[in-house]
């Protein structure tokens, strides 16, 4: 069977981690859509399990979590009971940002309730060598989470939104979010910092997010059609953000920041993952 060239391969994730759908990057580069798919998935995997391996005891000291949205295969409403038991549906990702070093050490893809929010804070937990201050916004589910995580061992608030309602009934209106009036600081456990209490980093990389993966632009086909290639997309633009890409304020990659790699990786440094 043909393998493809280490040049190949760069270039095919290298569009990859742009947003470039999988019949785009067949057209440019000639490989056929099924071994793109491939590539994806085995290079999601290997990125998905060098960042948990790598990800521990880090020096971060506050913390940013949100979730995005999106679905596989169809939204939940459409999704029938035997295509929700494949795996289609709301697609939520959880994720963590160290608003000082901008990684992201940890996301988890699934629904948004209570148990997917546990295993999302159980997750973080473990990864962090000091006490934090964590900012969430107003979703109940990280109440119980959080405190089954850390503890009293956390300086932790939520920042509520509050929105206005809107008597604007004409068709455009449902592409524009509702706008917001005002945002309440709520301590819930230890002494959280007001002035830090926020989530304005995390809620920016998921406009990265949108931006860097076709599967989360909206209105489109581009959507994922399995949950295990949502996931190695995530894992692949993860890997992308935190090792190779040069934050514009940092001057540096987040991993460097946080002191987990020495250098700015190469493309050809991801795809050797694979081996």
């Amino acid at each position: 069977m043909n393998k493809l060239s280490t040049e190949k391969r760069r270039m095919v994730v290298s569009m990859l981690v742009e947003g470039n759908s999988l019949r785009s990057i067949t057209r440019m580069t000639g490989v056929h859509r099924t071994t793109v798919m491939k590539l994806l998935s085995d290079l999601g995997a290997a990125c998905s399990n060098y960042q948990a391996k790598v990800f521990r005891n880090l020096p971060c000291k506050r913390i940013h979590c949100d979730e995005i949205w999106s679905f596989v295969g169809a939204k939940g409403k459409n999704a029938s009971a035997e295509k929700k038991a494949e795996g289609w549906g709301d697609a939520w990702t959880w994720v963590a940002l160290c608003a000082d070093t901008k990684l992201v050490p940890c996301w988890h893809v699934g629904g948004r309730d209570a148990g997917f929010a546990w295993d999302f804070m159980q997750d973080l937990a473990a990864r962090l060598a000091n006490r934090v201050q964590l900012t969430t916004d107003g979703h109940r589910a990280y109440l119980d989470a959080v405190e089954e995580a850390f503890g009293t061992e956390i300086n932790y608030a939520m920042l509520v939104k509050q929105y206005g309602a809107t008597s604007d009934k004409s068709p455009e209106r449902k592409y524009s979010p509702a706008e917001c009036t005002g945002a309440k600081k709520v301590d819930i456990t230890g002494k959280p910092d007001k002035k830090h209490v926020s989530t304005s980093y995390v809620e920016r990389q998921n406009l990265t997010m949108r931006m860097g993966m076709r599967r989360f632009t909206r209105l489109t086909n581009s959507f994922s059609k399995k949950l295990e290639n949502h996931e190695h997309a995530i894992a692949l633009h993860y890997m992308h953000y935190n090792f190779c890409r040069i934050h514009q304020t940092l001057r540096v990659t987040p991993a460097m920041e946080a002191g987990v790699s020495n250098h700015v990786w190469s493309l050809e440094e991801v795809v050797a993952l694979l081996d």
